[in-house]
């Protein structure tokens, strides 16, 4: 089955950009696969302008971070570690706020959509992790969490949220700084992601010989540019996804397969070939 994916990739140096697929056999949902429910995310202006919102995003994320935090790598992200230890792969591009990248031991990795172990302050830029912002938030919402589970369950969400439904009474904080808003650094729907941090990734795809895509729909611009950049280059594009994606028009070869035996079988092929 994945013949035609090591041939169309052939012995070129690959940019990799990956989508929330490459992360589901870790636990982690997707938005747009085949089987995902309706998702509706909150969009960055509901988050700045609405304190009712806001309190809604910390009460989910209260839940939902440590599961994310938990969630460890999977056999595709540790193929995508041995293929750049070989020289295969010279870097990664993931839309996904997971860091499981990172965790399998990538190196070269950017995560444009950011990731969701850092918060920042919306005024005076403070960072700090979000791991300190738990421990601010359990002594404010006492006994929160284990109510709230014990009470109807969670079911996870991607981004680090949580489906629930009791967030009335949950208690936000601000900056301890500044007084200023508090967001998870991730980039939300409506924002746009940091123009060095996109120029970094188009350098990337600049690098390779070829481009592959695991794991995305490739549904917002913020991944399909640097899909139509490779395009405009040139060079082979692969495209692994359950499912039909916006930039299959600008494809060499799309396979409808899972992410985790697809990168490890390329692996597998690579390691094979003499040296």
């Amino acid at each position: 089955m994945f013949a035609r994916l090591i041939d169309a990739l052939g012995d070129r140096r690959l940019c990799v950009l990956t989508g929330a697929g490459v992360s589901t056999d870790s636990g982690i949902p997707d938005y747009r696969g085949p089987n995902s429910p309706p998702r509706h995310p909150m969009t960055f202006q509901q988050f700045i302008g609405d304190p009712d919102f806001r309190r809604r995003y910390w009460a989910r994320n209260h839940l939902g971070w440590r599961h994310m935090d938990a969630a460890r790598p999977n056999t595709g992200h540790r193929a995508l570690a041995g293929l750049e230890r070989s020289g295969v792969v010279g870097a990664v591009i993931t839309q996904n706020v997971d860091l499981l990248h990172t965790k399998a031991g990538s190196r070269r990795v950017i995560d444009l959509h950011g990731t969701y172990a850092q918060v920042r302050c919306l005024n005076c830029e403070a960072l700090i992790s979000r791991a300190t912002l738990d421990d601010r938030l359990k002594h404010a919402n006492p006994g929160f969490a284990d109510t709230l589970i014990a009470a109807e369950g969670v079911q996870i969400a991607p981004d680090a949220d949580a489906e629930i439904t009791s967030t009335d009474h949950f208690r936000t904080l601000d900056c301890e700084v500044c007084g200023g808003l508090l967001k998870p650094d991730i980039v939300y729907f409506g924002e746009s992601v940091p123009k060095q941090r996109v120029a970094a990734a188009y350098a990337l795809v600049d690098e390779a010989e070829a481009l592959l895509v695991a794991g995305s729909s490739l549904t917002v611009m913020s991944g399909l540019r640097f899909v139509r950049h490779a395009a405009r280059r040139g060079i082979p594009i692969v495209i692994v996804n359950r499912g039909a994606t916006r930039g299959d028009e600008f494809a060499t070869l799309t396979l409808a397969a899972g992410c985790s035996e697809a990168l490890t079988a390329l692996l597998t092929a690579r390691r094979a070939v003499p040296t």
